[in-house]
């Protein structure tokens, strides 16, 4: 990456808004103190995060859908509780921050609070488990500032498949085609990131406003289950909506990928569940230590990027770093301050500035302005 091209990066971000969609920043707080997580102060410089202002704003960081995501082996009204928990968590962290940050709930506050210089700080739920199979807790989500929800993490719900879970609903049962239907009649985005490829196409079947996958990368250049194939890719343009990459190694390379799995069948060896986060980093670390492990690259997320691009069209790709969410980063991209090394290797393959700016958050914003007018005529009267 030359100085011209690292200058060039970091001038558009700073005329066209970069927006992610997905950092799970809070639940890495929220495990690293507990209780004490709101005493973090994210103003200065951590040591243990990807993510603190300092770095969000030397990465030109224009809007963040923060994850209120919680794990999976939650259920019931413990699911519900604790993503309450973790609304309140962000809102909270927006209103000690506000000379950086603000709340945005559409389209127009993203473009508004960016031209102020702040963050636009939008909420995503990770798993529609987080509803504990209720479309009025759904609604007060959505009341409480989720714009979008992904409709599975990484089990199944009982009305969505998930990728990384057994067949059970065959995609999306009548319920979850429900779930679909209210969350677009209320203005909420449909996610389907970690849904299995069934899910997908029920999902685009039954949509009548854009769909997002706001952190997934593409299944042709790394075969595992949380990337889009390439046949739901191709139906974006028609429906509108967007596949926004991720940075997340295993997703990315190939050969993290098949590295990740190793750690994955090794934890099932001790008998281990394959949710048990802390675990999971043990195992992976007493594997690294024996054998490093590969890196993913820069390079490779661009990769990802352009296939969308080609099978999808440049209208329908976006950013979903899935910052804090992940243990290791490619090479290159190792926190929120790396955004514009990324948009610098794609002008050096010769992306035009325009095209980087629908890349970067045109798209998204384009897709956030079709689901509010969906629901706004589907209110009316």
């Amino acid at each position: 990456m030359t100085d011209q091209l690292a200058a060039a990066a970091t001038a558009l971000l700073s005329r066209s808004p970069l927006i992610d969609g997905h950092n799970d920043l809070a639940w890495q707080l929220r495990e690293t103190a507990g209780a004490d997580a709101a005493g973090i102060d994210i103003a200065a410089p951590l040591s243990f995060t990807h993510t603190d202002l300092p770095r969000l704003a030397q990465g030109k960081l224009g809007a963040q859908f923060w994850s209120v995501f919680v794990p999976v082996t939650l259920a019931g009204e413990a699911a519900v509780a604790t993503t309450l928990e973790q609304i309140d968590f962000i809102r909270d962290m927006v209103r000690r921050y506000p000379q950086a940050l603000e709340l945005a709930r559409s389209a127009a506050d993203v473009d508004r609070i960016c031209a102020s210089g702040k963050v636009a700080s939008l909420l995503g739920a990770e798993g529609g488990h987080s509803i504990a199979s209720s479309l009025g807790v759904l609604r007060m989500f959505y009341a409480l500032g989720v714009r979008y929800m992904t409709l599975t993490h990484n089990r199944n719900t009982g009305w969505a498949d998930s990728a990384t879970d057994e067949p059970d609903a065959g995609g999306l049962s009548d319920f979850g085609r429900e779930v679909v239907a209210e969350m677009q009649r209320i203005g909420m985005l449909v996610d389907l990131s970690h849904v299995a490829p069934a899910t997908m196409a029920d999902a685009l079947d039954t949509a009548r406003a854009p769909v997002i996958f706001s952190h997934s990368s593409a299944l042709a250049l790394c075969d595992h289950p949380r990337n889009v194939p390439d046949e739901i890719l191709a139906r974006l343009p028609a429906n509108g909506g967007v596949c926004m990459v991720t940075f997340v190694p295993a997703f990315v390379s190939q050969e993290c990928r098949e590295w990740h799995r190793e750690v994955q069948d090794e934890m099932a060896r001790r008998g281990m569940d394959r949710e048990d986060h802390q675990g999971y980093k043990a195992v992976r670390e007493e594997l690294a230590a024996a054998s490093p492990p590969p890196q993913a690259t820069l390079a490779q997320v661009a990769d990802h990027v352009e296939h969308v691009r080609r099978v999808a069209g440049v209208d329908h790709v976006g950013i979903g770093s899935d910052f804090d969410g992940t243990t290791d980063l490619p090479e290159g991209l190792g926190d929120v301050s790396c955004y514009p090394a990324l948009f610098a290797e794609l002008l050096g393959r010769g992306w035009s500035e325009d095209d980087c700016a629908r890349l970067a958050g045109g798209n998204v914003l384009r897709v956030m302005r079709g689901a509010e007018a969906f629901a706004s005529t589907a209110k009316a009267p």
